[in-house]
């Protein structure tokens, strides 16, 4: 019943916020049927329930763009990183972006692809292994996960900033309506002949989330969990995954150097956070328990 409720809640609630769409029925469907499948299969989802609950607040973000609360930092970003990581040229200081989209070359523009990609569907993919192997493990790893996003949502709205594809694109003029833009991803979806980037920036929640990149995150999460397990091999994978984002954020556009240092920052507070709250007495600990016992 309360299952049942929370589905009919979900779905209303997305509709008064963001509208209809099939998404949200696709979500409610695999929830409720791993819910009542098997015993295994509930465990298995609800488990994944928190990695839910980060995607249902990333949607509602729509609803409430940070731009109406503060301002968007757009050229002293800009200029910041100009100052600190500029690259001088022939014809002046540039940001390493400005470099890259100079000097961008088709090896590049490949790989820069592949490993954006991986941003999502390698910590889910290790969180599934876990689920299987430690869920003691997996608990923290998800937790972790969500601890992070929280903490990267909220410096969102704080700070709204502008990608470098923005500047690139309107320079320092400030357009609410902007949408989201594949930036320097555009070349990968030219060399597969399909709209890869383009499909998924379509749905992004605020073109003004730029600082901290939490797709310079998760690999972070995703290494660190690798280690604490001494998956040694898998993690020397990891490794180069989380250095191909983070290089690929800032070749791409998506990212300045800046935003990948914050979202390096934002992944040790939310790790660190974690792991002293699960391992020290209190309602932290208490609710780990209880949830651990659930998917046990």
């Amino acid at each position: 019943m309360i299952t049942t409720l929370i589905s009919v809640a979900y779905l209303l609630l997305s509709i008064l916020l963001v509208g209809f769409k099939t998404d949200q029925l696709v979500l409610i469907g695999i929830f409720n049927g791993m819910y009542y499948s098997s015993g295994i299969t509930r465990k298995f989802i609800t488990g994944f329930s928190i990695f839910i609950v980060y995607w249902i607040i990333f949607d509602y973000m729509k609803a409430f763009p940070n731009y109406t609360f503060r301002d968007v930092h757009i050229e002293e970003l800009y200029n910041a990183e100009k100052t600190l990581f500029g690259i001088t040229t022939a014809t002046g200081r540039v940001t390493p972006n400005e470099f890259f989209l100079q000097h961008h070359f088709r090896a590049g523009d490949l790989l820069s692809g592949i490993f954006y990609l991986c941003w999502v569907p390698v910590p889910l993919l290790f969180a599934g292994y876990l689920f299987f192997k430690d869920r003691a493990l997996f608990l923290q790893f998800a937790l972790a996960f969500f601890i992070v996003n929280m903490i990267g949502f909220v410096v969102y709205y704080i700070y709204p900033a502008a990608p470098p594809w923005y500047v690139q694109e309107h320079q320092f003029n400030f357009i609410a309506s902007t949408p989201g833009n594949t930036g320097g991803l555009k070349r990968f979806d030219e060399l597969v002949g399909a709209p890869v980037f383009q499909s998924l920036y379509a749905k992004g929640s605020n073109v003004f989330a730029a600082m901290p990149s939490l797709h310079s995150s998760y690999p972070v999460i995703v290494l660190y969990y690798g280690l604490k397990a001494r998956y040694r091999y898998i993690s020397i994978i990891f490794a180069v995954i989380m250095a191909g984002i983070w290089c690929s954020a800032v070749y791409t556009s998506h990212h300045y150097v800046l935003d990948v240092l914050a979202g390096i920052c934002c992944a040790i507070t939310g790790i660190f956070l974690i792991e002293r709250m699960v391992t020290r007495a209190g309602w932290f600990s208490g609710f780990f328990k209880s949830y651990l016992h659930k998917i046990i």
